[in-house]
């Protein structure tokens, strides 16, 4: 399967609405709380379509990176059932840490379901690591949070070796 990812806008809210549903039932995000991140130029949201169909949204993730802090946040991430176990959450997620970098952050957090252990293993893949737990943070299923941090480092000069992936987005002409 393949998709494109572009940046999320009022009018995805909808359809990132009805993926945030059914995947945390009991503890989804209002629609008011994810159209705000989704407009906040703090944020930086993504949504994956296939190609052949834009408007049908199979995944999304949003960061809170303010220009030229040290710290970055990822807000939420979620991949529709159907389109899981393809490698699009981890397309997505390394999308995000690019855009972190290239927001001059240096260290990324997250947290995770303690319950969730195919996500946490994507993370550590991907070089974050456990530094806490937040106990009951997801309510109102009373489960815990991991808390996970990811160095980020700055981009280097240099081919690139194998296995490293760099997206690059152009930057719009002024």
């Amino acid at each position: 399967m393949t998709w494109q990812l572009r940046r999320a806008g009022a009018a995805d809210v909808p359809a990132i609405m009805a993926i945030e549903t059914a995947m945390f039932p009991t503890d989804a995000w209002s629609p008011e709380a994810m159209a705000r991140d989704v407009s906040d130029p703090n944020c930086y949201y993504l949504v994956a379509f296939p190609p052949e169909a834009p408007q049908r949204i199979e995944a999304y993730a949003g960061l809170l990176a303010p220009r030229g802090a040290f710290e970055a946040d990822i807000q939420t991430i979620a991949v529709a059932e159907a389109a899981q176990g393809k490698g699009l959450g981890r397309v997505l997620m390394l999308r995000l840490i690019d855009e972190a970098r290239s927001r001059g952050a240096r260290e990324l957090f997250l947290e995770v379901r303690a319950d969730n252990p195919g996500a946490r293993h994507l993370y550590e893949k991907l070089g974050f690591a456990e530094i806490g737990v937040r106990r009951g943070y997801y309510k109102p299923d009373n489960v815990d949070a991991v808390v996970m941090r990811l160095a980020i480092t700055a981009p280097q000069p240099g081919l690139a070796q194998s296995g490293d992936i760099t997206f690059k987005q152009q930057e719009t002409p002024s």
